[in-house]
């Protein structure tokens, strides 16, 4: 696929679309930040950036766009793991960070109207503030709404509440020739033909822009307390799991987390964690509207953990020790990132009472490929974040053993019944992993997808849809 490179009259129309302000032009005129997402080896710069600020603009740069075969690559904060941001093929950069309003609550329809470069924790402390709970809770909170919409985010309440997607009830939407459209709405029903809205969630920017959005909402829980649960192993902990599930008192969250990913988050922190003497953990929240409601459920839940192998039941009851436990969980990653020279992410899904099983397969991993792997995750969905370590070795030595671990560990979660992401999306990073659980005919059916949105190809090149192999060397 052939795309225009860009010349000066095709920058002197965006910036009269734009304003002067708002548009930037060249590799020593782009942060670096733009050259890339959080997944390192991947670094591609825009021939132009641009900060949207309406959707009358977007639809003005699609346009020129589709009708020039620019390429175009959206961006939000850039918190992506797998290279879903990076443009790949050159072209025009469409960042939303400046569309970051929230533009109406309903509290009667319980939805909240908002652009898609509004932060997930301005949208949580805004509807919080008004007694109100947006479930999704992925780990990076500086993450744009748009963002987590791209990859159907999830986050550790998706046990209970579900992801993204089953909170996105409308959107206002710009497909590739500049056309608006407007997807569901503040309706709680829908069987109207296909659901397009569901399938642009997920969609990482390659069938157009989301300039809008109604998200749905529900009335904020009045209580909320964890439980740590140490155990001996991790296989014992994460098989108390399906335990826990079966017993209806469902936590808010099941996460599981080993000592060494405790210490090093101590380290990162520099201060202590609750408890640091076992090998692995359950940590369960819950919430609920009374002190009563929670007591029933976390009684039941602590009584199976303790009747299942865990050494002790320890309760953060207060905001304080709250506070101080999920923290730490939340630093998780930086802490292994902080630990290493570099790092990569397996971000696979498996069936919950496979877990374990898949875990213990990658200590198997760590042992023969002499490669620290370390490892947490939402025990309770049974999405895990798999992460190999570089240490010490030499690229070449890296390049090799990394890639067949991750070829091994994407192996095994298929042949479990599970799939490639969980949350964290495809990108570039995954697409041959994704071919591999899809087959050429499931890769087909995605490409006719694209083609239906997208027939000039214009959307995210090199990504979701894509005929992958020739973009990135003919672009």
């Amino acid at each position: 696929m052939k795309y225009k490179k860009m010349d000066a009259q095709d920058i002197q129309y965006l910036r009269s679309i734009v304003g002067e302000d708002y548009i930037f032009v060249g590799e020593e005129n782009i942060h670096d930040d733009y050259s890339g997402d959080e997944l390192a080896g991947i670094e591609r710069y825009p021939e132009v950036l641009i900060y949207v600020k309406s959707t009358d603009e977007i639809a003005k740069v699609l346009k020129y766009a589709n009708e020039n075969h620019i390429p175009v690559t959206t961006r939000g904060q850039g918190t992506g793991l797998v290279g879903g941001a990076v443009a790949l093929c050159g072209g025009i950069m469409l960042s939303t960070e400046k569309m970051n309003r929230i533009l109406e609550l309903d509290e009667e329809n319980l939805t909240v109207t908002v652009e898609p470069g509004v932060l997930l924790m301005d949208l949580t402390a805004f509807v919080e503030s008004h007694d109100l709970f947006y479930p999704p809770d992925p780990g990076e909170k500086s993450a744009s709404i748009g963002g987590n919409i791209s990859t159907n985010a999830g986050g550790m309440r998706a046990v209970k509440y579900g992801v993204t997607r089953d909170y996105v009830r409308g959107m206002e939407f710009v497909l590739p020739n500049g056309q608006v459209m407007n997807f569901g709405g503040k309706i709680v029903k829908n069987s109207s033909g296909y659901s397009l809205k569901d399938l642009i969630v997920g969609s990482e920017g390659t069938l157009g822009v989301v300039s809008k959005l109604i998200l749905k909402l529900l009335p904020l829980p009045k209580n909320k307390l964890s439980l740590l649960v140490p155990f001996q192993d991790l296989s014992t902990a994460i098989q108390t799991v399906p335990e826990i599930i079966k017993s209806k008192n469902i936590p808010t969250a099941i996460e599981f987390m080993q000592g060494e990913v405790i210490l090093a988050a101590e380290e990162f922190l520099g201060k202590k964690f609750p408890d640091n003497s076992s090998d692995a953990y359950l940590l369960l929240q819950f919430d609920g509207n009374s002190k009563e409601e929670l007591e029933a459920a976390y009684e039941k839940v602590a009584d199976i953990c303790l009747e299942c192998g865990a050494l002790d039941v320890l309760i953060a009851d207060t905001d304080e020790r709250h506070d101080s436990i999920w923290s730490a969980r939340g630093a998780f990653l930086e802490a292994i990132k902080a630990s290493t020279s570099h790092m990569d992410e397996c971000d696979v899904v498996v069936p919950r009472n496979k877990v374990s099983e898949f875990v213990i397969y990658t200590h198997k991993l760590q042992e023969q490929y002499n490669m620290r792997i370390s490892s947490f995750g939402h025990a309770g969905d049974g999405n895990l974040h798999i992460y190999l370590l570089k240490d010490q070795m030499d690229q070449k030595t890296w390049n090799e053993k990394a890639g067949e671990v991750f070829e091994k560990m994407y192996q095994k979660a298929f042949e479990m019944g599970g799939a490639v992401s969980g949350e964290h999306g495809i990108g570039f990073a995954k697409i041959p992993y994704l071919e591999e659980e899809f087959g050429k005919e499931g890769m087909e059916l995605f490409r006719r997808i694209k083609l239906a949105f997208d027939p000039n190809e214009i959307m995210n090149p090199g990504k979701l849809g894509s005929n992958y192999k020739v973009n990135l060397y003919a672009c």
